[in-house]
């Protein structure tokens, strides 16, 4: 028998896209995928680093069913399946945002000379169509185009809005619309579909501007275009709710991890920071983040579920 205590020193955090509309969640699999390496977890996982202050609740409540006289307890049920987790990430990022956010995370796109001024950004420059051969991570626009952007800069990759309802942005659904809009650029503005640019190259006709990772939708599709993106925004009062799959890895001193993975968790709280001391006098801004468990179904046994608890020897 196993007698080792994990001593667990930090926790780390992993995120996967959940399909909305058909409420599929990213399922993690620990007998195949455990040991994974903490730095290149497996695809589609998103590794968004460490978090301070990890601390899991179980509301599932079991309740005692009595019978005869007196009543004597025969047997227990449970009656209601509840499950939250909260933590704070120790790094900003978009998707940490998006995250913390609870709902729709805007991209503040690069706005049109003499737009007017909107809290979420105003009518944006037109965006930029991109050429054939763009592929996850280097995306080609053309000399022109490519000399317009700056290395460091961040993009956002997607289709325009043409009176789409429902969720809407590739690869996460970034909002849903339940009536028909107008602005071209609505996709553009909530889509997680976002990267940094690393470096760019111009050769004659061609210009390609090479990212610092891969897009999370992937190769870009034919009718996507790029938009010059200068910081994001959330907004205190929407109505989406952020959902995806989860998984928190605490790793011990020897090697062995204690695994919790959360198939369908969504936001129960709006944009929050959390400040700790640090040197030299300054404060450090933690993105609090508290989400509900959802359910799902086992296939093993057909047994709804909202987490999976593994533990993994080292």
């Amino acid at each position: 028998m196993e007698t080792m205590s994990p001593v667990v020193g930090r926790v780390r955090a992993y995120f996967a896209p959940v399909n909305r509309a058909a409420q599929q969640a990213t399922i993690f699999d620990a007998a195949q995928s455990g040991a994974f390496a903490l730095n290149s977890p497996p695809a589609p996982w998103i590794d968004l680093g460490w978090i301070a202050g990890f601390a899991r609740k179980c509301g599932t409540k079991i309740e005692a069913i009595r019978s005869g006289a007196p009543a004597t307890t025969q047997m227990q049920a449970r009656t209601e399946i509840e499950a939250t987790v909260a933590f704070s990430f120790e790094s900003w990022g978009k998707l940490q945002l998006a995250l913390s956010a609870g709902t729709q995370q805007m991209n503040l796109l690069n706005v049109a000379s003499g737009a007017t001024a909107e809290g979420s950004g105003g009518t944006a420059v037109a965006a930029v169509a991109l050429l054939t051969g763009s592929i996850a991570s280097v995306l080609q626009v053309g000399a022109t185009a490519a000399a317009t952007f700056a290395v460091g800069e961040l993009v956002a990759v997607d289709i325009d809005y043409a009176g789409q309802t429902g969720f809407i942005a590739s690869g996460v659904s970034g909002a849903y619309v339940p009536t028909a809009l107008t602005d071209v650029d609505y996709v553009r503005r909530v889509t997680l579909n976002v990267g940094r640019i690393a470096s760019i190259g111009i050769v004659g006709a061609a210009g390609a501007l090479t990212l610092e990772s891969a897009l999370i939708a992937g190769v870009p599709g034919a009718s996507m275009k790029l938009s010059g993106v200068v910081g994001f925004c959330d907004r205190e009062g929407s109505s989406f709710f952020q959902e995806w799959s989860a998984v928190f890895v605490g790793e011990g001193q020897q090697g062995e991890r204690v695994i919790w993975h959360y198939p369908r968790l969504q936001a129960m709280q709006g944009a929050a920071e959390a400040n700790v001391a640090a040197s030299g006098g300054y404060e450090k801004a933690r993105l609090s983040a508290a989400f509900r468990a959802l359910p799902v179904k086992d296939p093993v046994d057909g047994e709804t579920v909202v987490c999976f608890r593994s533990y993994v020897a080292g």
